[in-house]
């Protein structure tokens, strides 16, 4: 079972109504909950997202005990040799609602939703709060990430699509990593890099 995570706790506030989160993964423990990237300070006032133990992309924020907003996937990720390319793109000021939160998979955007209340317009998300500690592969209580996660881009004050990060090769037809992306992170966004045993912050 994993046990192993990152975390870090935001200084001042940054840009909570835009953002972006981008990494690939490969999930092994198939049956179990597996957080991706959490913030909170508490089980009952938190962000998550989580690739749920039935299999479906679960991304949500729950204040004072109560679910704010979240979006359900009805596609399920159960390939344990897939790595999956995963983007959250998060935009609050859109008018429309559906276009506040935004899930690209190997570069395809995701439509079919078994759930989805859209946080309220200009919300500001728990991610990028000030003083709040987030998470990379455990939420509050302990539930980690089994499996494999690679290139994880959060970007603060932007919100970009998969094309920012992943490209389809043009000899085999596959959606790849750019491993040189052409993005702005903001004051508290980062880029993680596995790359063998080491993990590095390359972030701005």
């Amino acid at each position: 079972m994993a046990n192993t995570y990152l975390t870090f706790t935001t200084g001042s506030a940054g840009n909570r109504t835009k953002w972006t989160w981008s990494g690939w993964v490969k999930k092994s423990e198939i049956t179990a909950n597996g957080t991706l990237f959490f913030a909170g300070g508490s089980n009952s006032d938190y962000s998550k997202i989580l690739l749920q133990s039935s299999g479906e992309l679960f991304i949500s924020e729950v204040g004072g005990g109560s679910t704010v907003w979240e979006v359900q996937t009805n596609r399920l990720f159960r390939d344990p040799l897939a790595f999956y390319h995963i983007v959250i793109a998060y935009d609050s000021a859109q008018s429309t609602a559906s276009n506040r939160v935004k899930i690209y998979i190997n570069g395809v955007q995701e439509t079919s939703f078994s759930a989805t209340s859209y946080p309220a317009q200009n919300r500001g998300a728990m991610w990028l709060a000030g003083g709040t500690e987030h998470r990379i592969g455990r939420d509050y209580i302990s539930q980690y990430f089994g499996g494999v996660m690679s290139h994880i881009h959060f970007t603060e004050g932007y919100a970009y699509d998969a094309t920012a990060f992943g490209e389809t090769d043009a000899t085999t037809g596959e959606w790849k990593i750019k491993t040189s992306p052409s993005v702005t992170y903001g004051t508290n966004g980062f880029f993680i890099l596995k790359d063998g045993n080491s993990v590095t912050d390359q972030s701005g």
